[in-house]
């Protein structure tokens, strides 16, 4: 199967905030997922990404290819890798 790197969506109605993770491509939104790599919270202002750099290199280089969405998280200026 193929690796996608997406956000999965969690919190109350119309709170939403996202934890962005490595899943099967035909896996659903929320369901099972192979590995937590960060964080996404529009909530605040301005929005806030955390992303696990050492783990998000591995699975860029093991084949996993990032959602539309998440590329434009991880290439914005305000994304902030955490070790």
């Amino acid at each position: 199967m193929a690796l996608v790197i997406r956000l999965r969506r969690q919190g109350a109605r119309k709170q939403a905030f996202f934890r962005i993770v490595v899943a099967e491509s035909n896996a659903p939104r929320d369901g099972r997922c192979v590995d937590q790599i960060g964080t996404y919270d529009p909530g605040v202002n301005p929005p806030k990404v955390n992303v696990k750099a050492d783990r998000l290199e591995r699975w860029l280089k093991a084949g996993a290819l990032p959602s539309a969405t998440v590329a434009n998280l991880l290439h914005a200026p305000k994304a902030a890798p955490t070790a």
